[in-house]
């Protein structure tokens, strides 16, 4: 099935972006604001310029729960010192690795080899810093497009900078990026065309669309344009597993091209605590305003009174003089209490009053499991929508790119696919591992009124189950049966050489004796 293969050809890529982008204006006005309330730079309002002023808010609560928010969902998502994927044999070939312990052994160990070239290449793209600055466009608007190159690292694009189309499952139909670019970063012969144009300026740059859209059910076209003249260089398609562009949303809704975003459902919340900051902040400098007023046809004159200095003697009265105050203390402290109502609020929305992750250079599985219970029962599933809309994506994208370059060996079609191990993914195994220690303490309880009942237990089958629920790779950490018979073999051995030495040690002051003995 093609999508829309005729109006593709008779539109440009900045016709059909600007046919879209009345479809965005909603939400990008919803996003402006809530960046507003946040964190200003973020999400730049319509015809910012590098010399216009961005709204200073008057509290900081909302910056301080987008960048907390956003620092625990990127250790969710990349955790530092640990992959987050494992490569698993799917298919047929599953069922032929089941019958053949031996050839198991050594794919997964293949596999775990590939698992590490991966992560090691995430940590060289170092792609935490772009998918931190995604996180926070996500969390206050609630879209953002990646795209990860065959070279260099992961490009960020706000929402200002793209329109998107998705059928009625959410899958994307259509992407438009348009950036602006230098003159000198075309090819000659699109330059030259450029420059032909009577509506060229030198003086500014061009815009270069990026044209994205589904060829069939399993490719996407992608082109580049300036000024309705295509890239050559740019013309290509993309298979789905090997989309590099990736329209990411916060919060999904039916039908809706775009996500709504985290801040957006604490809107009310953060408009009443940036209006009460205001009014705090401004009456505090009117009430902390020093004001001398000096009684008409006084003693005291105005004059000498602002030109003295700390010490001076003058000449009036004290009675004179009074201070202007605006008497305003109380209705500053039911301000200050609405506004310490409102930061706990929010505090408690951003995750901002949970120790969940402790003040250490690493961070322990258990930690990371229960930081994601929390963000996934605070954020009513987001994080799983990232886990599958992202992580799985991005660990396809490397593979693929990997293979290409050479870097890592190219599987076979249909025989892996990665599985994400952490996060809400991982609460499954940390769930199996509480209820196998509680399950290990009540057999302690049963063994000090019937020692017999651990002998019920196999110790081998418990320590390998322990390291799943741990995720600890135990190759070349447990012994093996040969080794364990082995070893007892060499134990039995050295006790039958002490017990012959022992009665050899015994024997021999006998046989000493018996020929000492006269005959």
């Amino acid at each position: 099935m093609e999508y829309e293969g005729s109006l593709q050809k008779q539109h440009t890529a900045k016709e059909r972006y600007l046919k879209l982008q009345s479809e965005r204006e909603h939400y990008l006005d919803r996003a402006e604001e809530c960046s507003e309330l946040t964190i200003p730079s973020l999400i730049k309002p319509d015809g910012f310029t590098s010399s216009s002023e961005l709204y200073n808010p008057f509290q900081s609560v909302g910056a301080r729960g987008v960048n907390n928010l956003a620092s625990k969902l990127l250790l969710l998502l990349l955790p530092p010192n640990s992959p987050f994927f494992r490569l698993q044999i799917a298919g047929d070939a599953k069922k032929e690795l089941e019958e053949n312990k031996d050839m198991k052994t050594d794919i997964e160990k293949s596999l775990s080899v590939i698992e590490k070239e991966v992560s090691s290449k995430i940590e060289q793209l170092a792609l935490r810093v772009s998918v931190y600055e995604a996180l926070k466009h996500l969390i206050v608007g609630g879209n953002v497009l990646t795209y990860l190159p065959k070279k260099g690292s992961m490009r960020v694009f706000p929402l200002s900078q793209y329109v998107v189309r998705r059928d009625a499952s959410g899958n994307i139909l259509e992407i438009i990026i348009c950036e602006k670019a230098s003159i000198l970063s075309l090819g000659k012969d699109v330059s030259a065309q450029v420059i032909a144009d009577p509506d060229y300026k030198s003086d500014e740059d061009i815009e270069l669309y990026t044209h994205v859209y589904k060829l069939n059910d399993n490719e996407f076209y992608v082109c580049q344009e300036v000024n309705g003249i295509k890239i050559p260089e740019s013309i290509g398609t993309f298979k789905n597993e090997r989309m590099p562009y990736q329209a990411l949303r916060m919060v999904r809704v039916d039908n809706e091209d775009y996500g709504r975003s985290y801040v957006e459902e604490f809107i009310g919340d953060l408009k009443s605590l940036e209006g009460l900051s205001q009014a705090l902040v401004e009456s505090a400098a009117a009430s902390s305003k020093v004001v001398f007023m000096v009684r008409p046809n006084s003693v005291t004159r105005k004059k000498d009174l602002a030109m003295t200095r700390n010490g001076d003697i003058i000449t009036g009265s004290a009675e004179d003089v009074t201070v202007l105050q605006a008497q305003k203390q109380y209705d500053l402290q039911v301000v200050e209490r609405s506004i310490a109502k409102l930061e706990e609020r929010m505090s408690y929305a951003f995750l901002l009053h949970t120790a969940i992750q402790r003040d250490a250079e690493r961070v322990t599985a258990q930690e990371i499991r229960y930081m994601a219970e929390q963000l996934e029962t605070a954020m009513g599933g987001i994080y799983s929508l990232l886990s599958q809309e992202f992580q799985l994506p991005l660990v396809s994208i490397l593979m693929k790119r990997m293979e290409t370059a050479k870097e890592i060996p190219t599987l076979p079609k249909g025989t892996v696919q990665p599985t994400i191990i952490t996060g809400i993914e991982a609460l499954g195994r940390g769930n199996d591992l509480q209820k196998l220690r509680e399950f290990v303490a009540e057999i302690g309880n049963l063994a000090q009124i019937n020692p017999q009942v651990v002998q019920a237990l196999n110790p081998d089958d418990l320590i390998k189950r322990i390291a799943i629920g741990l995720g600890i790779d135990t190759d070349g950490l447990l012994k093996s049966q040969e080794q364990l018979a082995e070893e007892q073999a060499a134990q039995e051995e050295q006790a039958q050489q002490q017990q012959m030495m022992q009665m050899a040690e015994k024997a021999i002051p006998q046989v000493a004796g018996n020929l000492t003995k006269p005959q």
